[in-house]
């Protein structure tokens, strides 16, 4: 028995290859409306690729464009379909691929909802992408004299800036790098050779951050050097260092900005979702109800479509056995090659 069976009349078919003709222009918008918000997202990441370790946040953003790619592909076809089934004598030529058609627009959608389950999903890989590459760009933000890396200390100035953020996980990550470059350091002094003594690595660290730690709307000039000296400063306590500086880390200001960005794209591409799928139950019964036409000399006779031919269980029941079916054929057919490649052998 089919299931969610309907009658339709040859006006209910029209209006329903009409209305499927006006939704897949719509969905050909939200095909560039996708690729777009790929594209956004990509060039975002990519503005901060030098603080990110590996190419795995860009699955999102490449995988959005792709399927804004085949969204206007598709949806493009599909109305050209709803048009030409408005006159059987060119609709006759789409019906020997429909059924395939709706094969690939099943897959299509369940490609498209793995998509945008992939942006709320994604939180866990960028955040260890962010931690290593936010490491390795302030590790390097003292080369400005280092081809490649030259361009590495604006970076992090402008990302601290911007996101109003400090170090990676807070400012006292400053503390465990040298960030000042040796050509400003007087090796003659006795506090710079004193300091250098200390550190086994020979690094020169020191408890201050860059300029762009500083909060502005901090009520007193910024204190970036001396952080944890409270007699070095008047009137200063080292525990209200947050009056100075800012005490978010920059893997926290980016993760919470790019989770925000990939969670409304997330959304929006599954509302997208939820307008192609019934886009394809539309093309279902569209493609039913003209094929049950029991008359074709008669276009005024009623049809009936419907989204199943048969219950849910047989048809599950029916693909198995098809899947079987082929996986017996391709056995049959490696035994022989077997068999005829044996006499040769011998």
């Amino acid at each position: 028995m089919a299931l969610l069976k309907v009658k339709f009349d040859q006006k209910k078919r029209v209006k329903l290859a009409q209305g499927l003709w006006l939704m897949n222009w719509l969905s050909v918008l939200a095909g560039i409306i996708i690729f777009s918000l790929g594209l956004f997202l990509k060039i975002e990441l990519r503005k901060r690729s030098d603080v990110m370790n590996n190419s795995e946040s860009h699955f999102v953003p490449n995988s959005l464009i792709g399927m804004g790619v085949l969204s206007c592909v598709f949806n493009s076809l599909a109305g050209k379909i709803c048009y030409d089934a408005l006159d059987p004598a060119k609709y006759d030529k789409w019906k020997p691929w429909l059924k395939p058609y709706l094969a690939i627009c099943v897959l299509f959608n369940i490609a498209l909802f793995l998509v945008s389950l992939c942006c709320f999903l994604m939180r866990g890989s960028l955040e260890s992408t962010l931690a290593d590459g936010l490491k390795n760009g302030m590790k390097y933000y003292r080369d400005t004299d280092t081809p490649g890396r030259c361009f590495m200390k604006k970076t992090i100035d402008t990302l601290q800036i911007d996101f109003k953020c400090c170090g990676n996980n807070g400012f006292r990550d400053w503390f465990e790098i040298q960030w000042i470059s040796n050509r400003y350091l007087d090796f003659s002094s006795k506090e710079v050779k004193d300091r250098i003594k200390s550190n086994v690595d020979g690094r020169y660290l020191v408890d201050g951050v860059p300029f762009s730690c500083c909060n502005p709307s901090s009520p007193r000039p910024c204190i970036q050097y001396q952080l944890t000296n409270n007699s070095a400063h008047y009137s200063y306590d080292h525990q209200t260092e947050e009056l100075n500086l800012w005490v978010r880390g920059c893997r926290a200001a980016l993760l919470s900005y790019y989770s925000s960005l990939m969670n409304s794209m997330g959304a929006a591409t599954l509302l997208i979702w939820l307008f192609e799928v019934t886009i394809t139950i539309g093309l279902r019964y569209l493609h039913t109800a003209l094929e049950s036409v029991s008359n074709s000399e008669d276009p005024e006779c009623e049809s009936e479509g419907w989204l199943l031919e048969k219950s849910v269980q047989e048809t599950w029941k029916a693909f198995l056995e098809s899947l079987k079916k082929l996986g017996k054929s391709n056995q049959v057919d490696a035994q022989g090659e077997d068999t005829g490649q044996a006499p040769e052998a011998g």
